[in-house]
């Protein structure tokens, strides 16, 4: 009972301190200020894009990396098997990335109102 007590306060002492930023992005920007318009929608989606090219990249070097793993393995069967698992890693690091950007895509156009991707 004192854990759920604790949770229970931790969670809404949380809540409650990220409440004033949460509500404050909700109004117009102040003019003059030089800030970058934008809508949290357009930061969140800008910065999913990013992360999801990073991770493409990276899965695509590790693809490579692991070719050249297997390719100097010269017959030592834990070599091959690590070149193998990096491959298989590096794909599964790929497909997430390509269907990451498919939600994000399916996202903004759900919620911009756009039937095409």
């Amino acid at each position: 009972m004192k854990n759920k007590i604790k949770l229970l306060a931790s969670s809404t002492s949380v809540m409650l301190m990220a409440l004033p930023a949460l509500v404050s992005a909700q109004f117009e920007t102040p003019s003059g200020t030089n800030l970058p318009e934008g809508s949290i929608y357009g930061i969140i989606q800008n910065l999913m894009n990013w992360i999801l090219g990073i991770v493409g990249i990276l899965g695509v070097i590790g693809f490579a990396i692991a070719g050249v793993l297997y390719l100097t393995a010269a017959g030592d069967d834990d070599r091959i098997n690590t070149a193998k698992n990096a491959m298989v890693y590096s794909i599964i690091g790929v497909v997430v990335a390509l269907v990451g950007l498919i939600a994000v895509k399916a996202v903004s156009s759900m919620l911009g109102g756009q039937s095409k991707f």
